[in-house]
Formats: C-alpha cells, sequence, structure tokens
C-alpha cells in the first residue's frame, strides 16, 4: 500500500523513519520545530508543511515521533495541532509519552472521528535505519490491519493490545530492562576493574556466557570501550521514560523494588551528566567514584592475563 502520509518529528529517530517510508514509495509530508531537521527531511525527498495542522489537512493518517509528552499534546491538540485538521483519519503515535497521555489524546481525537495506533518504537537510530525497530502497536483491529503495511516499513510489528495505552505501557517495560542492562552491567565492569580485571575480557566473557545482554552485546563495545559514548540516546530520554514507568507502577499499586533503585541511579547520572548527555555515559560518575577507567583493547595490544 503506497500513499502520502504525514509525519511530525524528523530528528534523531524521524528521519531514518521517513527516509525508509519514502524508498518504500511513500509520498511524506513533514513538520518539525527545527529548521535543520526540515532541511535534512527535504533532502530526503520530503515536503515540507508549516504546521501539525497543515499536514494533517494534507494526508489522512499521520506519524508522530516527539521527544516528550507535552510536546506529543501540543502537536495533537494544540492552536496547530493535528486535531484542527478537516481531513485526519488516523494517528500513529511512535513516540513513548505513557499510557495516560496517549489515552487522553485518543479520547480527544475519537469525538472527531479520528482513529489512534498507539505504536511505540525500539531498536535506536540504526535500527530506524535498517528497519529493524520492534514496533508495538495498540489499536482496533480493523485500524491496525489497515495501517500494518506502513508500520511493516519500519520493523517488526508485533499487535500488543487493541486499547490505546497498551503501547505505551509495553515500550516502558522494554527500556526498563534496556535501562536495568545498561546500569548492571556498568556496574559489573566497573567492579571487576576495581579488582583488578581488564575490562575487554571482561565484556568478551559476558557475552559467551549468562551474563550476555544488550549493553554487553552492543552498547559497550560500540560506545563504551571505545569512549566515544554517542549511541543516540539521551540520559534525559531514558530517565523519563523510567518516570513514566513509575508512575504507571504506582497507578496499579505495584511495587517494583528494582525499577526504583535503577531509576535512582539514572537520576544520579542526570544531574551530574545532564539531559543530553548520552546514556552510554552512565559508567562515568560510577568510575569516577571507583578511581577506574573501562577501555577496549588497542587490536594490537594482547589481551590481560
Amino acid at each position: 500500500m503506497r500513499s502520502t502520509l504525514g509525519f511530525v518529528g524528523v530528528g534523531n529517530m524521524g528521519l531514518p523513519m521517513i527516509h525508509r517510508l519514502i524508498e518504500a514509495g511513500h509520498e511524506l509530508i513533514v513538520a518539525d520545530v527545527s529548521a535543520e531537521a526540515r532541511a535534512r527531511a527535504e533532502a530526503e525527498g520530503a515536503t515540507v508543511a508549516a504546521s501539525p495542522a497543515e499536514v494533517a489537512d494534507r494526508t489522512e493518517i499521520v506519524l508522530t515521533s516527539l521527544p516528550s509528552p507535552a510536546v506529543v499534546r501540543e502537536v495533537t491538540l494544540g492552536e496547530a495541532g493535528l486535531a484542527k485538521a478537516e481531513r485526519l483519519t488516523t494517528w500513529i503515535e511512535l513516540s513513548t509519552t505513557g499510557g495516560g497521555t496517549v489515552r487522553a489524546i485518543s479520547d480527544a481525537l475519537s469525538s472527531r472521528g479520528i482513529s489512534t495506533v498507539d505504536s511505540p518504537v525500539s531498536g535506536g537510530i540504526r535500527g530506524a535505519w535498517d528497519g529493524t525497530l520492534a514496533v508495538m502497536a495498540a489499536a482496533d483491529p480493523t485500524v491496525f490491519e489497515s495501517v500494518k503495511p506502513i508500520l511493516d516499513v519500519l520493523g517488526n510489528v508485533f499487535h500488543v493490545g487493541t486499547e490505546p495505552g497498551l503501547g505505551q505501557a509495553m515500550k516502558v517495560a522494554n527500556n526498563y530492562l534496556s535501562a536495568t542492562a545498561m546500569a548492571a552491567t556498568s556496574e559489573a565492569v566497573v567492579f571487576g576493574l576495581k579488582a583488578g580485571l581488564d575490562a575487554q575480557v571482561m565484556i568478551d566473557v559476558f557475552n559467551s556466557g549468562t551474563g550476555r545482554n544488550s549493553a554487553t552485546a552492543d552498547k559497550f563495545p560500540r560506545s563504551v570501550l571505545t569512549r566515544k559514548f554517542a549511541h543516540g540516546f539521551t540520559t534525559g530520554l531514558m530517565y523519563k521514560d523510567l518516570e513514566l514507568l513509575s508512575e504507571q507502577a504506582n497507578q496499579l499499586r505495584l511495587p517494583m523494588w528494582v525499577a526504583e533503585s535503577v531509576r535512582q541511579l539514572w537520576m544520579y547520572a542526570l544531574a551530574r551528566g545532564g539531559e543530553d548527555s548520552d546514556f552510554t555515559s552512565l559508567i562515568t560518575h560510577l568510575e569516577e567514584w571507583a578511581g577506574v577507567e573501562a577501555r577496549g583493547r588497542d587490536e594490537d595490544s594482547p589481551p590481560a592475563t
């Protein structure tokens, strides 16, 4: 199914997603507050609109990829928001904004005859470019089937539920595990370094044993041991996702002891490194305590013994 689609939010994640949609034959009408982002989208072949409302006036289906619940509310229900348009029939929300926000917006849009597909994604910037994202869609089955060919372009699509908010619940659970893997691996590596082990050897052992996880397999080799700390996801966004998990757990009256400990560590990283720091830099705050530094070996260096 090839069609004209709207897309609001063409930043780090949005840009590769519109690239894939254009490559699949769709025409894209986009909007973004950043002139630089708009220029990049235009270079990909998208048509730039002046506002979300204009995007929704020119197409029936609009996807959003935005940084926070407040921005999503403004883009959907604000003065120049999607809800102001007459043509829009389906809103596909790819952001992580929390179940409460999505349900409230869905209710408001539903009164205008607009369907919601709550469909956050996971897999990072590389997954967005490669089309290998995990796409966690919650929507009415008929609506889901109508937009699934669009979502298939972005990655592996899962129909996780029929009610808006369930996609968000799936996403914050996923990101909780990702945050925990990063935090626990950082502590384990700093412990090993303090005890006299080699960081590269530890990661090699973890990846050959039961300690393997998303941090040891990808984030540490690419962004930590290289000291690049440029994985493309910020500490602020990670903490935001953990807050959303904590808020929903409290609403459900569900104690999550490990999750709260992990959230506290990420709060510390946020306070020390700032919102815009790459989330893989979490380990640097633990290194400072211990007086160690996790680095990979140069290719010509012998392994530690």
